[in-house]
């Protein structure tokens, strides 16, 4: 999910939660036989639902971007004939006008798919690809890392890349593991605050993102908002100043062009310590919002300035 610069922030916080309220279902398929794939594919969905693919898909429209970055990375892009208006990596995806947070399923029939991948069940989508026989795979956000392995596992079977998505989990699992082991339980616990965009809304450790600086044994300061009712709660300026956190990550860099120096010529700003030891990262939007093998990336950006700090500390 991509934030872009002329959203509001009450469009923001709806794509957010319409997306990050669901943890992913387990996945049931048969196992495949040693000369290829094995179809029927039945997948067992977060809300209980169940989508059963009859024959390997060779016409797939992706309405999520953190669908579309998985399926190129298990080698299912040559199955991709288009993706929404959002997805834009990798580079050279076939971008349409599609819509993942409008669905017009006349428009999405239009390109004769056998599957569609999307995040949510928005508008009917489900119901309207199921008239016209359409299977349609939902995978909404997920909570964590393991979410987003049996995201990958579902869709290696139901494209029939099984090989290619353990291959992926094992490369994310080793890649994650490395990086984890180059933090340490530091003597003073590290915060850190989180910004989605420039009206401070942020996410708790109950979302996919803030469970990747769990990973990193950092204290999220938005979990401690007494006014946080979502996973996406909006803070104010005097609670973030308060909390003082150590470590500033901007995830707001191209949305609302975020960066060190516009975050310390915020009034009251330049006491916070993060500011003060230029602790103020910069992280790409999508990156940050996407819960696919890019995480491998926002871990490795964030490390770093985990370690620098636990150093101070020692």
């Amino acid at each position: 999910m991509r934030r872009q610069a002329s959203k509001t922030s009450a469009r923001l916080v709806t794509a957010l939660v319409s997306v990050g309220l669901v943890a992913c279902g387990p996945l049931s398929t048969a196992s495949p036989s040693p000369e290829g794939p094995s179809y029927p594919v039945t997948i067992h969905e977060a809300n209980g639902s169940t989508v059963t693919i009859n024959q390997q898909p060779r016409r797939i429209v992706s309405l999520s971007p953190t669908a579309t970055e998985l399926l190129y990375a298990i080698g299912a892009g040559p199955q991709v004939i288009a993706v929404d208006d959002q997805s834009n990596y990798p580079s050279g995806v076939p971008t349409t006008k599609l819509s993942g947070f409008t669905p017009n399923v006349e428009a999405i029939a239009g390109y004769t798919p056998d599957l569609v991948v999307a995040a949510d069940d928005t508008a009917g989508l489900v119901h309207g690809l199921d008239v016209l026989s359409i299977p349609a795979l939902i995978q909404p956000a997920a909570r964590d890392v393991d979410d987003t392995y049996v995201q990958i596992q579902q869709l290696g079977a139901v494209t029939g890349h099984t090989q290619e998505a353990g291959a992926l989990i094992g490369r994310m699992r080793s890649q994650i593991a490395a990086i984890v082991a180059t933090v340490s339980k530091p003597t003073k616990q590290i915060t850190v605050y989180h910004e989605l965009d420039d009206t401070y809304f942020s996410a708790t450790s109950k979302t996919f993102i803030g469970q990747a600086y769990a990973l990193l044994g950092v204290r999220n300061i938005a979990d401690g908002a007494t006014a946080a009712t979502s996973d996406y709660p909006q803070l104010s300026a005097e609670y973030i100043v308060a909390s003082n956190p150590d470590l500033i990550v901007l995830a707001d860099t191209k949305c609302c062009h975020q960066n060190v120096q516009t975050v310390g010529a915020r009034p009251g700003w330049g006491s916070i310590a993060a500011v003060k030891s230029g602790e103020v990262v910069n992280v790409d939007d999508d990156i940050a919002s996407r819960w696919g093998p890019r995480i491998v990336d926002f871990l490795k950006a964030v490390a770093p300035h985990v370690r620098e700090l636990e150093l101070q500390t020692a």
